[in-house]
């Protein structure tokens, strides 16, 4: 018979073991969530120092409001109700590259950066650099559509990193972009909380292709707060109307 070996859960009749652990005894009411979250996408359980900026970045990515991707979750629920899963994964299927997916776009971005130079003695030369090679292509996590003047997330993750002793080659470089672009650019653009999700992220140490994975699962909360609202103070049938009622019929335009 062949056997599949995992380090993940496993159960026999009598227990249920993760992560080597006993689920039961070692784990329920002793783990926290986002502890959890990270052991089990590395395999190695997280100092509290990583456990706690991990989780600041669960909680800089969970909810911003009425975003496309918490309008087509209510959306998704008032057109089928007895769907939870269907108006949670309407959600989460939104999550590209104008929303969420910049912490793994940032994340990539850097990384790349980071192995192809190693750890400079300057940071900020070789962030010159990094920019003036980008030209005219975007750097992700740089700018904001409604934090013109500074992302407050970002400033805080960057406090949270140097307190734990965990500003590590990503952050150090992401800062150094934000220093210099504006030489490049002549423009100064702030560095938004997504893109510096990224760059803790990397710095954790945590798999680059599932950076977007991590924004999901914060988001994930945020859309059942989002459902549960709407259960409290629906909104959804209103967005809809609003729509459907102020609909213009036009001819196709011919090309």
């Amino acid at each position: 018979m062949t056997v599949y070996e995992t380090a993940l859960g496993a159960s026999t009749p009598d227990t249920i073991t993760l992560l080597g652990q006993d689920l039961a005894r070692d784990v329920m009411g002793t783990v926290g969530f986002g502890e959890l979250a990270f052991w089990l996408a590395t395999q190695r359980r997280p100092s509290p120092g990583e456990t706690r900026l991990f989780e600041a970045v669960l909680a800089a990515l969970a909810d911003h409001g009425f975003t496309p991707t918490a309008i087509v979750s209510r959306l998704t629920f008032l057109s089928a109700p007895d769907s939870v899963q269907g108006a949670l994964a309407a959600g989460l299927l939104g999550g590209g590259s104008r929303f969420l997916g910049v912490t793994e776009d940032a994340g990539r971005f850097l990384n790349s950066v980071v192995r192809a130079s190693g750890t400079p003695g300057d940071w900020d030369a070789l962030a010159l650099e990094t920019v003036r090679a980008q030209g005219k292509s975007r750097i992700p996590g740089l700018g904001h559509h409604v934090h013109k003047n500074g992302d407050p997330r970002t400033p805080r993750l960057f406090e949270i990193a140097e307190e734990e002793g965990l500003v590590g080659p990503h952050l150090s470089l992401f800062a150094a972009i934000g220093r210099v672009h504006p030489q490049v650019l002549g423009k100064t653009l702030p560095l938004n909380g997504a893109g510096t999700c990224g760059a803790v992220l990397a710095d954790l140490g945590l798999p680059l292709e599932l950076l977007r994975g991590f924004a999901l699962l914060a988001r994930t909360a945020g859309l059942i707060g989002q459902l549960a609202e709407e259960l409290r103070n629906p909104v959804a049938n209103q967005i809809f109307l609003s729509v459907d009622t102020n609909t213009r019929s036009v001819a196709p335009v011919e090309e």
